[in-house]
Formats: C-alpha cells, sequence, structure tokens
C-alpha cells in the first residue's frame, strides 16, 4: 500500500506497521523525518518534484511510503468487546475513516466490514482516521448476515440504523451491543434488518431525511457510550 504526508509518516513509524521504503523528493528538509528514516534503516529512493507529481497524486508533501497491507482481523478476535460497530457495506473511505475515529475516541475497539462491494482500508481511510487506525481492528467479513448471527450466538444484541426504527435514545444498550450502520443512500439491507433485534431512528426535522452515515453512526454511539458510563 502506498501511503504519503508528513503526519502520516510519524502515525505509521510510531505504530507497529512495516515501512518497506520512502519515496523523497530531493529537497525533503524534515530534519526529525530524515533521522527516523536513517534510524530505522530504511530504504531511500529520491525523485524531483515532477516526478513525485506523477507517481503520487495528491499533497504528498515531498514524501510517501510504501507500507504492508493492512492485516486485517478474524470475527473470532473481537467477541469479547462490549460494544462492536458493522458497516453494511459502506463505500465512501471519508466515512469510514471518520467512523474508525469517532470509535476509537468512544472506546470502541472493533468495526466489522464486507469483504465485496464495501471500502477497504486505503491511504484516504487512514489519513482521515487520523492515527486512530492504530487502535481499533478491522474485521472482514465475508458475509455481513452470518457476522451477525455469529454475533447473536455470543450474546450480543444487533441495533441496525433505520428511518422507520424506534428513536435511538428510547432504546436499552445495557447488553453487549453491535451497531449496524448502511451505506449511503440505500441504508441497511433488508436481510440484515430482518436478523437485527432492534430498528433505530435519529428523528430528522429539516427537509434533509438522511444523514451522513459517519454523522449518523457518531451519533448513535455516543448515546451508546452515554448509557454504558452513566
Amino acid at each position: 500500500m502506498i501511503v504519503f504526508g508528513r503526519n502520516v509518516f510519524n502515525e505509521i513509524i510510531n505504530s507497529n506497521k512495516k515501512i518497506l521504503k520512502v519515496y523523497l523528493q530531493n529537497d525533503f528538509k524534515d530534519k526529525g523525518i530524515l533521522e527516523k528514516i536513517d534510524n530505522n534503516n530504511i530504504e531511500v529512493i529520491k525523485m524531483n518534484k515532477k516526478q513525485m507529481n506523477n507517481k503520487f497524486v495528491g499533497n504528498h508533501q515531498g514524501i510517501a511510503l510504501e507500507i504492508e497491507d493492512y492485516n486485517y482481523y478474524k470475527l473470532d478476535d473481537i467477541l469479547d468487546e462490549e460494544t462492536v460497530v458493522l458497516l453494511d457495506h459502506l463505500e465512501d473511505p471519508h466515512n469510514l475513516g471518520a467512523i474508525i475515529r469517532t470509535c476509537e475516541a468512544a472506546g470502541i475497539k472493533s468495526i466489522i466490514i464486507p469483504k465485496k462491494r464495501s471500502v477497504d482500508i486505503n491511504y484516504t481511510v487512514m489519513k482521515v482516521s487520523a492515527g486512530a487506525l492504530n487502535n481499533v481492528k478491522i474485521v472482514e467479513t465475508s458475509n455481513i448476515v452470518n457476522a451477525i448471527e455469529k454475533l447473536k450466538k455470543n450474546n450480543y444484541w444487533i441495533y441496525s440504523a433505520d428511518m422507520k426504527g424506534t428513536k435511538y435514545t428510547e432504546v436499552d444498550y445495557s447488553g453487549k451491543t453491535a451497531i449496524v450502520v448502511g451505506a449511503e443512500g440505500n441504508g441497511v439491507s433488508r436481510l440484515v434488518k430482518e436478523k437485527s433485534d432492534f430498528l433505530i431512528s435519529i428523528p430528522m426535522v429539516g427537509k434533509i431525511n438522511s444523514l451522513n452515515a459517519s454523522v449518523a453512526a457518531a451519533i448513535v454511539i455516543y448515546e451508546v457510550f452515554r448509557q454504558k458510563n452513566r
């Protein structure tokens, strides 16, 4: 995986992820980063500005890194968690990154995503999560309905966000909790709703009838947090 930017470098070098090589613009002068590259014996490839711009589209800040692809966790790794979040075919990396950041801030350590028709862990997700990805386990499942069934067998209650559900503040989240947030535009799929124990909704009084997925997730996550910590 290729990622870039000075902040991303500092986050990764302080985590347990291995940096395979670093691409540096010839005039790169951040002494702190250069020292870390040298101290960790990381392979460096120098490039001029035109080469960097052609190879790395975006604000690379004169540095790009080749790192190992994200190592996804298995569902069995997280079954002792009090609260987990499931994302039903979310496709926007900005939403996924923001949800990871919210989960980390609220003490939720695990997120489940499907393998197909879903965003995966890429540069944008890493950047938007602002380092939170290092503290949250991302589980990739081949079938989200099967994952829900396994969660239920392990005493989780499944709460899916849906406009026709019960107001989210009027539901009890005291047990093991799995929060399901649907895809942008389509929401939670029919099969997932049928497998859910509760459908929960966020009241809407304006002319817009839906919220951004990461905003909706944050609202529900912090209600769960409030109830579990009162």
